[in-house]
């Protein structure tokens, strides 16, 4: 979805105002969205990952939440089921109820924080587990994430017949996943327009 310059040039007067103004804020839109891609992963029953260190911001209900001017990073893990999910698994969709966490280790050192990522909506992403982190040092030490996604527990997503059967006993498969390495100064330094 987007406009070319010439459709936007074709409209009548009163709409080239409203197409400027769309391409503009899509532009914003396209500037606020800035996030650190932190890589890639895949668990099974066919579950894509995205793992991205994401603009600080402010997150509601605020009680819950750190607040945006004292974090330093939003740590994101983006799950959905991808082509290879089972039967009835909308691709593209957000898998539910996955208890995942982000263990943060500053290489310099050695100091480290665990935080569980909870259920997020925004409208880059949709749904996806996040949660605003002061990093456990300087912003501009190196930094190790260690990701770990685990299935549902036992009162959180009832299995039917048909899912236990064809799949498993579980919704997905245990995943843990190492990044070295990671500059996050300049994700820390930006701001949101």
């Amino acid at each position: 979805m987007g406009f070319s310059m010439t459709k936007i040039i074709d409209f009548k007067p009163r709409n080239k105002l409203i197409g400027l103004f769309a391409l503009l804020m899509l532009c914003q839109q396209q500037e606020t969205r800035a996030e650190m891609i932190i890589g890639t992963g895949y668990i099974k029953p066919g579950v894509d990952l995205i793992f991205e260190g994401g603009v600080k911001d402010e997150i509601m209900p605020q009680e819950y939440y750190l607040s945006e001017n004292e974090t330093d990073v939003h740590i994101e893990v983006l799950a959905n089921w991808s082509s290879e999910a089972p039967n009835g698994s909308p691709e593209g969709g957000h898998v539910a109820y996955l208890n995942v966490s982000a263990t943060l280790i500053n290489e310099v050192t050695g100091s480290s924080e665990t935080h569980i990522l909870t259920p997020h909506v925004n409208m880059a992403d949709n749904l996806h587990y996040a949660k605003n982190i002061k990093l456990p040092g300087e912003i501009d030490e190196k930094y190790t994430v260690i990701f770990e996604i685990l299935p549902p527990k036992n009162d959180q997503l009832g299995m039917h017949y048909d899912w236990r059967n064809t799949v498993d006993d579980e919704l997905v498969d245990v995943g843990r996943f190492e990044f070295n390495n990671l500059d996050f100064k300049e994700i820390a330094l930006s701001k949101r327009l």
